[in-house]
C-alpha cells in the first residue's frame, strides 16, 4: 500500500529535464523492455502534440539508488560518451521518449521529421495551411546517395516551408540553429549591386528574423512541454516492480506472452531472454525461416520441460529451467531447421502445420550427432512429419495434441532398441486413428498459398522432389522458392468459363513466369508456353515430372474448337483425370515419405505408368 502511496500522485517534468537526464545517461531501460516499435505515424503523431502544446498521458520510472535492480540498457542512440549516475529505470513511456529523442537528433535511418510552417512556403502551390509535423521518407539510390536530395539541403528545405525538428532540440544549439539559417535563407540575400539593394536587404533581415522567433518560439514549447511521471521508490522491490509494469503495459497495450515470460525470467535468473534470443538468431538465422523465434523458443522451451506448448503450459514454466535448458534449445532448434531443409520444406510460407516445429526441436535433445542411432532417430522423425502433413492430426487442439506426440516419441527415442511395432504409440502414426489422406482427399485440397495443411503437404511433396522451375530450369532452392508464384496448370479463365473450381492445390505449381501479360482462355500447355522460356519436349516433360505432371495428359487438353456444352463436358473429364493423375502420384510419394523413406522421382514415375498400363489392360 505504502508504494502505491508513494506512486499515486504524478510529478511534472519538462522534455528539457528528460532530455538531459537521457543524455546524461541517468535514465535507462530495463533490459525487458521492448524495443522501439512505432512507426513514422505515431511518432510524427506525438510530436504533434508537443509542438500543439497538448497533455499526454504520464509515464512510469522506478527510482534507482545505488546498484541496479534490472539489467539495463540505453534509450536507442542515446549512449553517453561518459555514462553519469543511473537514476531511474523508465518502466512504461519508452516509445514517447525514444521517439522524442532521436528525432531531435533526426537520427532515423528510413526518415527525417520536419515542422512545416505555411508562411515560409514558397513551392508552386502550398501544401496545407496549418504547422505540423511532417516525415520525409529517405532512401538510398544506386549510387548510395541518400535521398531526396533536396531533404539535406536547408535552402530547398525552408522553400518548401520545412523546420528540420532537430533545430528543436533543447539546450544551446544556438550555432547549428545560426549555421541552418545562414543557408536556408542564403538565395534570399540581395547582391550589393542589386537595384533597391537596401530595401531587399531590409526585407532579407526581416525574414531571417521572423524565422528565427518562430525556431525560438517552437524551441520554448518544446523545452518546456510537461511529460509527467508517477514513481516507485528505489526500495521498490524486483518482484513488485515486475508486476506493475507487466499491469501497466497490459492495461495499455497488450504485452504479447514472450515479453512477459521476458520479465519473469529477468526477475528469477537476472539473464537478459532478448539477449539470448538475439544470440541463437545469430548462431541459428535459418530457424526464424519457419516462425517467429520467440515464438519458438517459448514452445520449444515447455516440451524440454515436459509442458504443453501454449499459453498455459508457457507460463507454467521454470523460467530457470528454461535458461538451464538454452543449449538443448539452441542445438534443437538449429537441427529441426537443417531437418525441415533436408526435407526441402524451406519456409514457413510452404509449412503445412507449425504444430511440429517444437517437437521436432525438443526430440533432438534425445538424438545424437552421429552413430547408428542418429539414421533411425531422424527415419523416426521423417515418419511423424510427413504423418503430420498428410492426416488431420493437427487440423484441432494443435497444442495438447503435439504434446502427446512428443511424450510417445520420446519415449521411442529413450529406446534406442524401438521396433516398428511400436510406432503406433505415436498417435500421429496411428493409421487407425489417424489415416492418411487418399486421392479423393487430395483432389479436394485448396489453394496451397491459403493454410490449409493437406494442401500445403501436396506443395511440399513437390518440392521434396525436385520442383524444376519452369523458366530456369533450376530446382527449388529456398532462395529461389521466394521468388516464385502460385500459378495454375489449367488456366482459371478456362475453368471459369465452364464453371469449374480451378484453385486446387492439385492444379498449382510454384514456377516463375517469364511475364504477367494476361493469357486468358488458353490450353495448358500453349499458357505454359506463352509464359515460360520453352524448350524442347524432352526438357518438358523433365520439369513438369518433377511436378507430379503428366505431359502426356497435358498435351491432350484441347479446346480451342469447342463451345457450350462439348467444352464443359472435355473439359470435365479431362482435368478430372488430370487432378486424380497427380493425386496418384502424391499419395505414392506421401506413402513412401510417411514410412520414412526417400522416394525417387524416377522410380515414382516408372511404377505409376506400369500401374496404369495394368489397369488399362486389365479394363481393355
Amino acid at each position: 500500500m505504502s508504494i502505491m502511496q508513494q506512486s499515486s500522485k504524478a510529478q511534472d517534468r519538462t522534455l528539457g529535464v528528460w532530455f538531459q537526464n537521457i543524455q546524461q545517461g541517468m535514465v535507462k531501460l530495463p533490459r525487458f523492455q521492448r524495443f522501439e516499435a512505432w512507426d513514422r505515424g505515431r511518432i510524427a503523431s506525438f510530436l504533434n502534440t508537443i509542438i500543439n502544446n497538448l497533455p499526454v498521458g504520464v509515464t512510469l520510472a522506478l527510482e534507482v539508488a545505488g546498484q541496479e535492480k534490472f539489467e539495463s540498457r540505453y534509450i536507442a542512440s542515446s549512449d553517453p560518451e561518459t555514462p553519469g549516475t543511473v537514476t531511474q529505470h523508465l518502466l512504461d513511456g519508452q516509445q514517447r521518449l525514444t521517439a522524442f529523442w532521436r528525432s531531435m537528433h533526426n537520427n532515423y535511418e528510413w526518415e527525417t521529421f520536419f515542422v512545416y510552417l505555411p508562411h515560409f512556403d514558397r513551392g508552386e502551390s502550398k501544401s496545407g495551411s496549418e504547422v505540423e509535423i511532417r516525415c520525409i521518407p529517405r532512401w538510398v539510390n544506386k549510387h548510395q546517395l541518400r535521398m531526396p536530395r533536396w531533404a539535406e539541403e536547408p535552402a530547398q528545405c525552408f522553400k518548401r516551408g520545412l523546420l528540420p525538428v532537430s533545430l528543436l532540440r533543447p539546450g544551446d544549439i544556438s550555432t547549428e540553429i545560426d549555421l541552418w539559417l545562414n543557408d536556408a535563407t542564403k538565395p534570399l540575400e540581395p547582391a550589393d549591386t542589386d537595384p533597391d539593394a537596401l530595401a531587399k536587404y531590409k526585407a532579407y533581415t526581416a525574414t531571417r528574423d521572423k524565422i528565427k522567433a518562430e525556431i525560438t518560439t517552437l524551441r520554448e514549447r518544446v523545452t518546456h512541454f510537461n511529460l509527467p511521471y508517477l514513481s516507485l521508490p528505489a526500495d521498490t522491490s524486483k518482484d513488485v516492480a515486475l508486476q506493475v509494469f507487466i499491469n501497466m503495459n497490459t492495461n495499455s497495450k497488450p504485452l504479447s506472452l514472450y515479453d512477459i515470460i521476458v520479465a519473469e525470467v529477468e526477475s528469477v535468473a537476472e539473464k537478459s531472454l532478448h539477449a539470448l534470443e538475439a544470440s541463437l538468431t545469430d548462431k541459428c538465422p535459418t530457424a526464424g525461416r519457419y516462425g517467429n523465434v520467440s515464438d519458438l523458443i517459448l514452445s520449444t522451451s515447455a516440451l524440454l520441460q515436459e509442458k504443453l506448448p501454449n499459453t498455459r503450459g508457457m507460463i507454467e514454466m521454470d523460467k530457470k529451467q528454461l535458461l538451464a535448458n538454452w543449449p538443448k534449445l539452441e542445438r534443437g532448434l538449429e537441427r529441426m531447421a537443417s531437418f525441415l531443409d533436408g526435407q526441402r520444406v524451406f519456409d514457413e510460407a510452404r509449412l503445412p502445420t507449425n504444430a511440429v516445429l517444437a517437437v521436432i526441436a525438443a526430440a533432438y535433445e534425445l538424438i545424437p550427432d552421429h552413430g547408428d542411432f542418429l539414421a533411425k532417430a531422424e527415419k523416426l522423425l521423417r515418419r511423424y512429419l510427413w504423418s503430420a502433413f498428410f492426416t488431420d492430426r493437427y487440423e484441432n487442439t494443435a497444442a495438447s495434441r503435439a504434446f502427446a506426440d512428443f511424450k510417445a516419441i520420446k519415449a521411442l527415442l529413450k529406446n534406442p532398441g524401438f521396433t516398428d511395432s511400436e510406432l503406433a504409440t505415436v498417435p500421429a502414426l496411428n493409421r487407425a486413428e489417424f489415416p492418411l489422406a487418399n486421392v479423393d482427399s487430395l483432389m479436394a485440397a485448396g489453394w496451397p498459398k491459403a493454410a490449409g495443411i493437406e494442401a500445403r503437404a501436396i506443395l511440399a511433396v513437390s518440392t521434396y522432389l525436385g520442383a524444376i522451375d519452369f523458366a530456369d530450369h533450376k530446382p527449388a532452392t529456398y532462395d529461389s522458392i521466394q521468388k516464385r508464384e502460385y500459378h495454375h496448370v489449367f488456366p482459371d479463365a478456362l475453368l471459369s468459363e465452364a464453371g469449374i473450381p480451378s484453385y486446387l492445390a492439385l492444379n498449382c505449381a510454384l514456377i516463375t513466369w517469364k511475364t504477367n501479360r494476361m493469357i486468358g482462355r488458353k490450353d495448358p500447355l500453349e499458357y505454359l508456353q506463352e509464359r515460360v522460356q520453352w524448350a524442347n519436349e524432352d526438357v518438358v516433360r523433365e520439369r513438369l515430372k518433377s511436378h507430379l505432371i503428366s505431359y502426356d495428359l497435358l498435351s491432350k487438353a484441347h479446346y480451342a474448337d469447342l463451345e457450350g456444352t462439348a467444352f464443359k463436358t472435355k473439359l470435365t473429364a479431362d482435368f478430372n483425370e488430370f487432378l486424380r493423375d497427380r493425386a496418384s502420384l502424391v499419395v505414392a510419394a506421401m506413402t513412401s515419405l510417411t514410412e520414412g523413406n526417400s522416394p525417387a522421382l524416377e522410380t515414382l514415375w516408372v511404377t505409376h505408368l506400369a500401374t496404369k498400363t495394368d489397369n488399362a489392360e486389365a479394363t481393355a
